[in-house]
């Protein structure tokens, strides 16, 4: 079975250009198959506050009203994977942009509404891993955005850490699959003030007591929940690591 490396991005990476010139070619010399999806979640924030629309978080996860999924969907689908698409291709990497709703990729259901409302938030129900696995194995290099759709006209806003779970545990059965979760920091931290505290190695039980104790917290419950269930579903391997890091045997194993 071929290799296929699904590279999620997002924080400050993809805020500033010169991180992000890094990055892309940091990635592009991924040898074998590959497949980004990227966040921006900062990058809404900054345009929602200069546009006078408030952002609202809980447990990591941002509340999307109608206002703040117009900014989503201009930030995510328009100028971040624009111009990553067009970094990608300046390297010679036959990039496609793509959210869900284009060719019926990911379809999600909105998040039904229990004790906090997200508001137009999807999780995710249906990928279409054989046409994704089809794209790659022509040679193109998909870049996700983190938005999908109902099938009924709306668009949601989906947890980019998600969406790259969702498509390497829909590509695990066409290739041999590695999911990486690059960021700013150099993995999972013992000391989030500590950036040299990496936990190199992160079993399920060792990440529930380390969310009981308060060391695991915020956005990185989410991205580890993605990544054990990624594990759990056959993905190979599930990396998290610092985005200049990529490509080395750094940050942290989920096993």
């Amino acid at each position: 079975m071929e290799k296929l490396t699904i590279v999620k991005v997002g924080g400050k990476v993809v805020e500033m250009d010169a991180t992000l010139q890094l990055f892309l070619h940091d990635f592009a010399g991924i040898k074998g198959y590959k497949l980004l999806v990227h966040g921006g979640g900062r990058m809404a924030t900054n345009v929602g506050e200069r546009l006078g629309i408030e952002n609202k978080m809980v447990d990591g996860r941002r509340i999307t009203d109608a206002a703040t999924l117009d900014v989503a969907t201009m930030v995510y689908g328009g100028l971040v994977n624009k111009k990553v698409v067009a970094g990608l291709q300046a390297l010679g990497i036959n990039a496609l942009g793509l959210t869900g709703a284009d060719m019926d990729v990911i379809r999600s259901d909105k998040r039904p509404v229990g004790e906090i409302d997200y508001g137009f938030v999807g999780d995710v129900k249906k990928v279409k891993g054989e046409l994704i696995a089809k794209f790659v194995q022509e040679g193109v290099v998909p870049v996700m955005a983190p938005l999908t759709h109902d099938g009924l006209g709306n668009l949601l806003n989906t947890n980019a850490d998600t969406i790259a779970a969702e498509v390497a545990k829909a590509l695990c059965n066409h290739f041999d699959t590695t999911l990486v979760f690059c960021f700013e920091k150099k993995g999972v931290l013992m000391d989030e003030n500590d950036d040299e505290s990496v936990i190199h190695r992160l079993t399920k039980p060792e990440f529930e007591d380390l969310v009981r104790d308060g060391v695991v917290k915020g956005g990185m419950i989410p991205k580890l929940e993605n990544a054990f269930a990624a594990v759990s579903s056959g993905v190979k391997q599930v990396v998290i690591t610092m985005a200049s890091e990529l490509g080395s045997d750094s940050g942290t194993r989920i096993v």
